[in-house]
């Protein structure tokens, strides 16, 4: 597989497109004004506990207080609520002694968010969701710090190897190599992508993630609420954190600035990746040249077209996503259970697609096409489930149910990505109701009475093929006859395909229009 990423920068923010195999997975938007990303960590003080959800309102400087609940607090938060605190009175040059600091007792699951955060005292929190509708972001205390392999976790010394990585050799390894170059205080967590590196790499990335820690000490310092403590990684670096590896092949900026940047943390990475980098200054859109833009038109609207004639109606409710799965015109075969196999399956490879490119989240329903089999049934889960191995969110994916539905959840990070791919009806402006015949012809009538009045003669009026063939239809007895009689002119009806259903022109015998 070829990896591929294509950076959109505009006045009005940076769009990402990651494409696989040339076909777009992934797309990104981070509007010039953003603000409250998740990974920002901010200062914030608790406005309100509200015991009867177990949670609290933090304000931390968005129009709508956010929220945070007990299950987000993290088992360490009085050592944060502690760390918070001493760091904000710091009067040291040099800061507090991480090494040194003294861990308090965690809290029980099943406590109460009003005995933690008593006092409504400042607490250093974390991003969890971005602000979604009229909702305000939703917090976490439980702090992480990811870097390129590793991730790091204060107030524990916790190490825990990435469940994607098998080899119970590798996994030793990699926890001997963490346990002899980890801080004390640090927790650290090690992602897929450090799979077979050496120490100094490692030991790097670990380094780079403890010199952020302490930058969150000094911004912390005399800080009050709210306040901005640390900035995730712009979406493109933080893209690249995560994404890059030895498929990537093609990485295309259209500005020079998120290009210099893109090509400076490349090289720092991933020095032999960095000739993957290019500027792309030529005078088509980027989106387009790389047929983007078409994608983009094609895959976001309620109905989405397969291959095989089968398509997708994609519906959003409050409340969860529907997509509904209906068959096409092409058959595979005379058998109807191979046949919504294979539709099936062509369905499922497209819905993971979906739900990556348009970030769905939350409660996914598929109504699949019904099939009798057990062995059917349970070769279309584990498809969906190997099609969903690439997708970063978290999800679950449980079993067929005997109407045919299958439930997914995945976790939502953001703002569903939507794009309206539909344009306002010409005809109709968006209506959906076009003027009666009977009306639009007496509006033709009353133009025509005034041009004869105004001397006119000789008289076409052009219009759509459907309004014509309704003003001829009858011959002596048509609406054109009519007016024939009535006004003793020769008037000429003309049909034009490019028209409107309701636009009509008149014309002079010079075939000049007239402007009524």
């Amino acid at each position: 597989m070829t990896k591929e990423l294509i950076i959109n920068a505009a006045p009005q923010g940076v769009e990402i497109a990651l494409l696989e195999d040339k076909k777009l997975v992934e797309l990104h938007n981070e509007k010039a004004d953003a603000s409250f990303g998740v990974g920002d960590l901010y200062l914030g003080k608790v406005k309100k506990l509200i015991p009867g959800l177990n949670a609290a309102f933090i304000d931390v400087g968005f129009e709508k207080d956010a929220f945070l609940h007990y299950t987000d607090l993290s088992p360490y938060v009085r050592s944060i609520l502690k760390f918070t605190n001493e760091s904000i009175n710091d009067k040291s040059e040099n800061g507090i002694d991480f090494s040194k600091f003294k861990v308090e007792p965690e809290i029980v699951k099943t406590g109460k968010i009003a005995e933690v955060l008593s006092g409504k005292p400042n607490v250093l929190v974390q991003i969890l969701k971005e602000p979604i509708a009229a909702k305000g972001p939703r917090l976490s205390c439980e702090l992480s710090l990811p870097g390129r392999f590793v991730v790091v976790t204060p107030f524990n010394d916790i190490i825990a190897i990435s469940r994607k990585i098998h080899s119970s050799d590798e996994r030793k390894r990699l926890h001997k190599i963490i346990e002899a170059i980890k801080p004390k205080n640090l927790g650290v967590i090690v992602r897929t992508a450090a799979e077979g590196k050496n120490t100094a790499e490692l030991h790097e990335d670990l380094l780079s993630l403890v010199a952020t820690w302490k930058t969150i000490q000094t911004n912390l310092k005399g800080a009050t609420p709210p306040a901005k403590i640390l900035s995730e990684q712009g979406k493109t670096t933080s893209i690249l954190r995560d994404l890059l590896n030895e498929d990537f092949n093609k990485i295309v900026v259209n500005d020079k600035n998120i290009y210099s940047d893109a090509k400076t943390y490349i090289q720092r990475i991933a020095p032999d990746k960095a000739d993957i980098v290019s500027h792309y200054n030529n005078g088509s859109p980027i989106f387009d040249s790389f047929g983007i833009t078409k994608q983009v038109k094609a895959a976001f609207g309620k109905t989405v077209n397969l291959p095989s004639g089968a398509y997708l109606i994609i519906e959003h409710t409050e409340a969860l996503h529907v997509i509904d799965v209906n068959s096409g015109y092409k058959s595979v075969s005379n058998n109807q259970e191979q046949n919504a196999l294979e539709t099936n399956l062509e369905a499922a490879e497209e819905i993971a697609r979906q739900m990556r490119l348009r970030d769905l989240g939350g409660i996914i329903v598929v109504d699949f096409i019904d099939m009798k089999l057990m062995e059917n049934k349970k070769k279309l889960a584990d498809a969906m489930d190997g099609f969903m191995r690439s997708d970063r969110a978290k999800h679950a994916i449980l079993a067929i149910s005997k109407f045919g539905l299958m439930q997914i959840t995945r976790q939502r990070m953001k703002p569903e990505m939507n794009i309206n791919t539909s344009e306002v009806c010409p005809s109709c402006n968006g209506t959906g109701k076009i003027s009666s015949t009977l009306i639009l012809e007496d509006e033709i009538e009353k133009n025509l009475s005034y041009l004869i009045m105004q001397k006119h003669k000789g008289l076409t009026i052009e219009m759509h093929p459907i309004l014509h063939s309704y003003l001829t239809k009858g011959f002596l007895f048509s609406k054109l006859s009519k007016w024939r009689r009535k006004y003793k002119q020769r008037i000429k009806l003309k049909a034009n395909s490019n028209y409107h259903l309701t636009e009509f022109h008149f014309f002079d015998d010079s075939d000049e229009e007239i402007k009524l």
